[in-house]
């Protein structure tokens, strides 16, 4: 619970962190300086969305450094709240975290990407409620075969 507040009132503020983080796939603890947008609850965890510092977004890809990085809490290990503050973006770039979730899968990060797909099945309304952004392009009754159409970020749905 500290954690959640202290990562609350840093985005209230909008203070940078520094946090020790063990990552997914290796297990290795890595810091970071990082700018807090928000904070979100999915599939049975606490996450932290973020962007990293200019170094660190330096070391990764070049088509994945605009768009914030996502932290489940649960791997934090430790967190300073700066004293120093970030700019936050004019109101029309402002990280809105409702639009942000319709588009994010899984909790991946990564560009904003248009996805197609093809479901078979009686029940779409499963495919529906987890792609907020999704809409039907095509249907065959006879077969229960549809055609998807979504915005997503990252590579979560196809995980």
């Amino acid at each position: 619970m500290p954690l959640l507040q202290d990562l609350s009132r840093a985005i209230q503020e909008q203070r940078y962190i520094t946090i020790s983080y063990e990552k997914s796939t290796n297990k290795e603890v890595v810091t970071r300086k990082l700018s807090p947008l928000g904070i979100c609850f999915s599939e049975y965890y606490f996450y932290l969305t973020a962007y990293m510092d200019r170094e660190e977004r330096s070391k990764i890809p070049k088509e994945l450094q605009d768009f914030p990085t996502i932290y489940r809490l649960d791997r934090i290990h430790s967190l300073i709240v700066e004293e120093e503050h970030y700019q936050v973006p004019s109101y029309t770039s402002r990280y809105q975290e409702a639009e942000f979730r319709k588009r994010i899968q899984f909790m991946y990060g990564g560009r904003l990407q248009q996805v197609t797909f093809t479901y078979v099945g009686h029940d779409i309304d499963a495919i529906l409620d987890r792609l907020p952004t999704a809409t039907i392009t095509w249907y065959e009754e006879e077969t229960h075969t549809y055609h998807i159409r979504a915005e997503v970020y990252g590579t979560g749905i196809w995980r």
